[in-house]
């Protein structure tokens, strides 16, 4: 099971998206752990915290779980 996360724009960038999830605290340190562990974008390695997420996508964080990325009515 997937934990939601709602956003109010169309997208959200995976920097942005992990500051959310309150895994980690600031930028830096989200710009850290994605350069040297990342993260799986649907099933997908990623490294980039300017990926842009989309409703539906799920970002998958090691020791953190999965959260889904849910459009907010």
């Amino acid at each position: 099971m997937h934990t939601s996360i709602e956003i109010n724009t169309e997208y959200i960038t995976l920097g942005q998206f992990i500051k959310l999830t309150n895994i980690l605290e600031s930028g830096g340190m989200v710009k850290g752990y994605l350069q040297e562990q990342g993260v799986l974008v649907n099933g997908e390695m990623e490294h980039r915290r300017g990926r842009k997420l989309y409703p539906n996508d799920v970002v998958e964080i090691e020791g953190a779980g999965s959260f889904q990325v849910v459009q907010k009515d």
